[in-house]
Parts: structure tokens; sequence; C-alpha cells
């Protein structure tokens, strides 16, 4: 009766909350209150596949849910991205029969790093996808290692961890194990041979603690790595892109599988990889899911292509209180190598929880942007002032900055003067804030 009663009120406040824009965790979080089991009691799928870590889940969940419903799977996600218990709680429920059964071939869940340990209590994985691990909301999650160990209570032996082989953290989680697939990059044109970056959390071994070497780094702490004191390395990989040439927009998998890239990022690349391991492991032929992803756009308004006045422009959202997101935003906007401007908008650093904290900003690589293609420096919102001091300390001439509160009246400049590219990075809680000011193409 109990798990009857948490289907019900689920899908009842889920239509009540759909008007109001709650309705994607709160129908959860009453279920768990009428039966706090309610995970263990649903008969899911046979094939039950996970993604969490730091960046890039619900990029690769949308393309993992993509493929497998083009070949004829059906297939259950949480869409909207809420990843918490609560959000998995209530796709689950709105997503099995009345009696609690579901009927879709493939479970697909997009977990919240820090939520992992309590949605995997109650049933685990089959297949368990970990993307990375970086500086991500310190205040929610302070160190990586932290993360790591909230991450490594929901790993359990029954399931099959795919990992990325060149984040040396992530490579944590296969230490010891048997049923483990690994995924990453081989040396290619992208890389660089010193490391660039703001920090870098890749300097110590993390079993040992003694210094980790690099033959290459592919951006930040992620590339081939090595530890003379206690031999931790990269693993070699099960399925990997072997070759990249991004000035082609183009990649190949394995040798043989190649995909054409509507964007142009090497963390993208990331995100594509992790989604053809796991629909190969799930009966999908590698040259189907290669057509499949082949100039894929994100459905979850990551990338958006939009106008300004006369000003073409990309949205580049990235993550408040994430350096690596905002890194790599701007590394594609200056490999484009075409005159251009770049907005910048910090208005509300986080759309949950409100504490105006902006040390991250100091973790960002702003020095890249110390390009001659960079014609300017939008810095916008309510923590303007705190970016133009942030930029203080990097070489980019101060000509160059532009410091705006009202995001309106920075975007009105725009309009009103020339007609070079955009690029507009900023998070899901200011890009509405943006959003208003510009035509989407």
């Amino acid at each position: 009766m109990r798990k009857f009663l948490a289907i019900l009120v689920c899908r009842l406040i889920r239509v009540i909350g759909g008007f109001v824009g709650k309705g994607t965790s709160l129908p959860g979080k009453y279920a768990l209150k009428i039966c706090p089991d309610i995970l263990a009691r649903v008969k899911k799928p046979k094939m039950i596949v996970a993604v969490t870590g730091s960046n890039g889940k619900t990029s690769t969940v949308e393309m993992i849910a993509s493929v497998l419903q083009a070949s004829g799977k059906t297939v259950a996600y949480n869409a909207e991205g809420s990843n918490q218990i609560e959000g998995v709680t209530t796709m689950i429920l709105n997503s099995c029969t009345w009696g609690g059964k579901m009927k879709q071939d493939v479970l697909l869940i997009e977990s919240d790093e820090r939520y992992t340990k309590y949605t995997f209590k109650w049933f685990h994985p089959t297949h368990y996808v970990i993307t990375n691990l970086y500086r991500d909301q310190l205040t929610r999650n302070g160190h990586p290692q932290w993360v790591y160990d909230a991450i490594k209570e929901s790993v359990f032996d029954d399931t099959t961890l795919i990992l990325n082989a060149d984040d040396p953290t992530v490579s944590l989680f296969g230490q010891g194990r048997e049923n483990v697939l690994w995924f990453g990059l081989d040396h290619s044109s992208v890389d660089t041979q010193e490391f660039i970056g703001a920090y870098n959390d890749g300097l110590y071994c993390p079993v040992c603690g003694k210094p980790l070497s690099y033959d290459y780094y592919h951006f930040n702490h992620v590339g081939k790595y090595h530890c003379d004191a206690c031999g931790f390395r990269r693993h070699d990989t099960d399925y990997t892109v072997t070759d990249v040439d991004l000035e082609n927009s183009r990649i190949t998998v394995n040798g043989k599988d190649e995909i054409k890239l509507a964007f142009r990022s090497v963390y993208n690349i990331y995100n594509i990889l992790a989604a053809y391991t796991v629909c190969t492991l799930l009966g999908v032929p590698g040259e189907k899911i290669a057509s499949l992803v082949s100039n894929y756009i994100l459905k979850n308004g990551r990338y958006i292509e939009f106008t300004l006045g006369e000003h073409p422009g990309i949205f580049l959202i990235s993550k408040h209180e994430n350096s690596i997101s905002y890194d790599l935003s701007f590394k594609f906007a200056v490999s484009q190598n075409v005159p251009c401007s770049i907005v910048i908008v910090v208005d509300a650093v986080s759309r949950k929880y409100f504490t105006s904290e902006t040390s991250w900003l100091w973790d960002i690589n702003f020095d890249q942007l110390n390009a001659p293609q960079i014609e300017s420096i939008y810095l916008c919102g309510k923590y303007c002032n705190d970016l133009a001091t942030r930029f203080s300390f990097t070489d980019i001439p101060q000509e160059k900055l532009k410091v705006f509160e009202d995001i309106d009246a920075a975007c009105a400049e725009l309009r009103e003067h020339g007609s070079q590219q955009l690029y507009a990075v900023t998070c899901f809680s200011d890009k509405d804030k943006l959003m208003s000011n510009v035509t989407v193409k």
C-alpha cells in the first residue's frame, strides 16, 4: 500500500508542480517520505546505467539516450537533469506502472556526485560511468578528493565501472578491480607538454602523494601520467579516440569510426567517447553510434547560437564555481581564431544557495584571453567588480575590459556597436538574463 501511495502522490505532485516549475524533485521528496525504500521496491530493467562526475553528466546522458532510442530501445532517464535522489525518484516513479514495474529496456540515471551514495543504496547500476573529478562548487563539495570519497560509497563489486583513464583521481576507482572498462584519448595535436592553467590538481600522485609526472596534457590535469615512486599510471584504454582533428571537426574512435563534431572542443570529445562506450556495451554497432552522434547538437542548452544586433554569437554555458568548465569555454573561443568579443556574466553564483563566494574566479585561467583576436571583454552582472579585480592580476590590457553591472546595458551597447563574433560565457543560473536580449537561431 505504501508503494502504491508513494507512486500516486509522486505523480499527482508531478502534474501540479509542472505548472509552477517544481515538478522534478518535489514529487520524489514526498514519495520518499511516504515510502523511504521505494527505490528498492520498484522492479527495474536489467540494464541500469548511471553517469556521475564533476562535468559532462547531462551531455553524456542525453547522447546515450538519443542513440539508444534511435536504435529501437526504450529508455527511462532524467532528461530534465534533476539528479539528486529526489529527482531520480520522481523520474523512476513516473516511468513505472501503478504496480511499480518499469517496462523500459534501459534505466539511465544522471546522478549528482554527492548523492550517488544515497540513490544507489537501494539498487546497484549494472554499468557506472565516472566522467571526471574537478574542483566544483567548493562551498558544497570541498576538494575533488572529498568528492572521490563520496562517490566511492556508491561503487559496488557487481557493477561494471566505465572510467576516464586520463583523469588520475577517477582512475583510483579501478584499482584492484577486474570489471572495469577504460576510455580515453591518444596523444594528439591538441596536447601540450607543459601544464597550462591557474592551478594544478595533478601535481601529486593520488596513491602515494609523491610527484606525478606527465608525458603530455590534454587539458588541465587530464592526460598521460605516471608515478615513478609507486608505479601508478594511466591505464591502457578499451575505447579510445585514436585521432583528433579539430581543424576539420572530426575524431576517430578505435581507429575505425569517424565522428564529425558540431562543437570543436576536447572536452566535448570525452562526453562523446563515454556515450560511444556505453552504447557499444548495450549492443549498438560502433558505426551506427558514429552516424547518430556526428554533428550532434545538444538539446540541453549548453551550446546555443544567437544574434545580438549585427553580432553573431554563441552561448558557451559553463558552470559557476567550476574553473575547468570556464577554462575550456575560453579555450574554445580562442581556438576559433576569429576577431571576437567575450561576454562573461556572473550575477547569481548559484541557483540553490547564496553565499556570494567568488574565490573560484581565481582558479580560472583568464590569461588565455590575452590573445590578439579578442577585441574586448565584457564583465557583467552583480559580481562584475570581482571579475574586474581578478582580471587586474592578468596581463590582459585593461583598455579591453568593459565593466557593466547592468546586463541589459551591456547588451544595449553591443547591439549598437560592431558586428564581430560574440562568445557569451555564463552559467544556467544567469543564462536567461542574456537570452532576453538576443535572438536565438
